[in-house]
């Protein structure tokens, strides 16, 4: 999974936010950058931003993330050219001029998905032993079930919450790893 990570300043202070190639957004696909909370998943609050300024979205095709102007009346200035209409590709360093405020990419990168296994089984291989069988993670009553390790805070959401974010501190599980746990765990 690809991560593009960008950096502002809003009302003084350093904002970061990371998108993943496959984010829920509030428009499937893109995630959208304005001053509209209704609109936009990334708010900006200074007034020279329009309302729904540009979107920014991940091509799997090219493996890169592009960046797509949305107001023609107000454009976007990408690494130095005005973005009328169309797409231009986002890189590391790329600077995107939205009105008066300046965001940077500060990072692209590929996260690798982790594949989960199941515990081994323990035998004791000495002889004249019996093998040993390891105790289940679960009563009988439970069946194993998984969950999302916030990759901020480290707690476990149930996967319902896929959508909506860590239930502890609002990051997005789009990069959530997956794990096995217990009831009570969640």
């Amino acid at each position: 999974m690809s991560a593009l990570t960008i950096k502002w300043y809003d009302a003084g202070q350093e904002k970061t936010q990371t998108i993943y190639e496959q984010q829920p957004s509030k428009n499937p696909g893109t995630v959208r950058i304005g001053r509209d909370p209704l609109r936009c998943d990334i708010v900006l609050s200074h007034p020279t931003v329009s309302g729904l300024h540009v979107e920014i979205f991940f091509n799997s095709q090219q493996q890169k993330f592009f960046i797509r102007n949305l107001r023609e009346q107000n454009p976007s200035v990408v690494d130095g050219r005005r973005l009328t209409r169309g797409e231009q590709p986002l890189n590391q360093g790329s600077v995107i001029l939205l009105g008066q405020t300046n965001i940077q990419v500060t990072g692209i990168s590929t996260i690798e998905a982790t594949v989960l296994s199941p515990p081994p089984v323990n035998f004791r291989s000495q002889p004249g032993h019996t093998p040993v069988v390891a105790k289940p993670l679960l009563s009988q009553h439970h069946k194993p079930s998984y969950g999302l390790q916030c990759p901020r805070c480290d707690r476990v959401s149930p996967h319902e919450h896929l959508e909506i974010g860590c239930q502890w501190c609002g990051t997005s599980l789009a990069a959530a790893a997956s794990v096995l746990v217990t009831p009570n765990q969640i």
